[in-house]
């Protein structure tokens, strides 16, 4: 059982051939009425590095499979090029968006990634050039391991190969003045599309600070604005979460464009006024309060939140600020005022501007 590109290269068996279905979740059931039968599934490289093996072991009981891994096209484009896989970021892009290597794009930044076919290698080349990365080289590599090798090399800007063989990937190595995404937090508001409603980027550096995010933890944006706070907190790690609450549609769907633009996965966004829409979501290891600040909210989130929960509030208005105090005197917690300054042209010389002072609360619950 496998792939109809797999199936066409045996010889001539006596064994039956089942071709494995697109979507590949639609395999899994006819798999599994294989079962009690002599099966093997066939599967290109290392079936457990960005391939099937996972899906199917999660399937079946441990006594019911074997695995015979090969080198996987990771390694295979390795030995080509000479390249140090430890050092190399390696992608599964076949179904992926692109924009999963946004965060990454930096001159120097090398990787592999699989692509879903020959067309698909245009395609990501002119996704590196409008990021601004047009002069990164792109080896393209056909068919490893097997007698329809071929090895080609062009620019991201000048790509215009053709006939590009499948199974296909791209080794990358990244060059271009294309805006690079910070690694720190309070990446340049630049970044965020946003129509004003968006924690400026100091104040941002600040609050993901006081959030403390550990890997793999759950975080309620409430006041999605432009959704960069939840989007920044999903960079630092693989395996973060987030679920921004936003009242106004139109900027919710801005949230939305934002995480997808600038490659942050696994955002929900939900669309409604807290603390009713917090109903129904999975309780997050940490809340921010960018708006929407009210009595009632602190209420409804001291009351259900589980012990440890840690909570930021930001305030602009003296009545929040009053309200946080208030909550502050009660509950504990930390109290930072912070006030910048910018320096702004003021007549022929330069004078400082200074920003509306936001008030923050963190407290663990």
């Amino acid at each position: 059982m496998g792939p109809a590109r797999h199936l066409a290269l045996l010889p001539d068996l006596a064994a039956e051939k089942v071709d494995w279905p697109v979507p590949f979740a639609d395999g899994l059931p006819l798999l599994q009425g294989l079962r009690g039968r002599r099966v093997a599934v066939l599967a290109s490289g290392d079936p457990f590095w960005f391939g099937a093996g996972s899906v199917i072991a999660r399937t079946f009981a441990p006594e019911d499979w074997r695995a015979l891994p090969g080198p996987s096209v990771f390694s295979l484009a390795a030995a080509r090029l000479g390249w140090p896989l430890e050092a190399t970021h390696c992608a599964g892009l076949h179904a992926a968006p692109f924009a999963r290597l946004r965060p990454l794009l930096a001159p120097g930044f090398t990787a592999i990634v699989t692509l879903r076919d020959g067309a698909a290698v245009a395609e990501f080349a002119a996704f590196l050039t409008e990021a601004g990365f047009g002069d990164s080289r792109l080896h393209v590599l056909e068919a490893l391991g097997g007698p329809r090798e071929r090895i080609r090399e062009t620019t991201a800007r000048a790509m215009d190969l053709e006939g590009i063989a499948h199974p296909v990937a791209v080794a990358l190595e990244t060059a271009g003045d294309g805006p690079a995404i910070p690694a720190a937090s309070g990446w340049p508001d630049g970044f965020f599309d946003n129509d004003g409603q968006i924690t400026k980027r100091p104040v941002r550096a600040l609050t993901l600070s006081a959030l403390a995010p550990l890997p793999g933890e759950h975080l309620w944006d409430i006041g999605g604005g432009s959704g960069s706070i939840s989007i920044e907190w999903l960079a630092r790690h693989p395996r973060m979460q987030a679920t921004a609450i936003e009242t106004d549609p139109v900027r919710a769907e801005r949230i939305a464009a934002n995480a997808a633009a600038l490659g942050v996965e696994r955002l929900r966004v939900v669309t409604g006024r807290a603390p009713e829409a917090l109903e129904g979501l999975a309780a997050p290891d940490a809340v921010f309060v960018g708006g929407g600040l009210s009595q009632e909210l602190l209420e409804t989130l001291w009351a259900r939140l589980p012990p440890g929960t840690r909570i930021v509030a930001n305030a602009v208005t003296l009545e929040s600020e009053a309200l946080l105090a208030l909550w502050q005197a009660a509950h504990g917690g930390e109290l930072l005022r912070i006030e910048l300054a910018e320096a702004r042209p003021l007549g022929r010389r330069r004078g400082w501007r200074a920003a509306f002072p936001v008030v923050q609360w963190t407290v663990r619950r």
